[in-house]
């Protein structure tokens, strides 16, 4: 099983004042950083592998979305039920 890797919290104006080490952190460590804006989740910093994997998710969702066999759209609702649970673990973490 794997460790849950570490994820960090700052708001805006105090991760600019660090912000190199909190690049430090996404790009090395793999561990993002959630900005925090008036007490809201405003953004995220994380590695640039990290960013282009979930474009490429992204990206790949709507390809199956647009495809015209069942199987497509079958895939598609599959991937996108599993980016749903991710995205919902992620806010049932706040």
């Amino acid at each position: 099983m794997t460790a849950t890797p570490t994820e960090h919290r700052a708001k805006i104006a105090e991760a600019r004042n660090v912000l190199g080490e909190v690049i430090s952190r996404a790009r090395y460590a793999n561990e993002p950083t959630v900005l925090i804006n008036r007490g809201k989740n405003a953004a995220v910093i994380v590695s640039y592998e990290d960013y282009a994997t979930f474009r490429e998710l992204r990206s790949y969702l709507k390809e199956l979305e647009a495809g015209t066999t069942p199987d497509f759209r079958n895939k598609a609702r599959v991937l996108g039920e599993a980016l749903a649970v991710a995205e919902r673990r992620a806010l049932d973490s706040d």
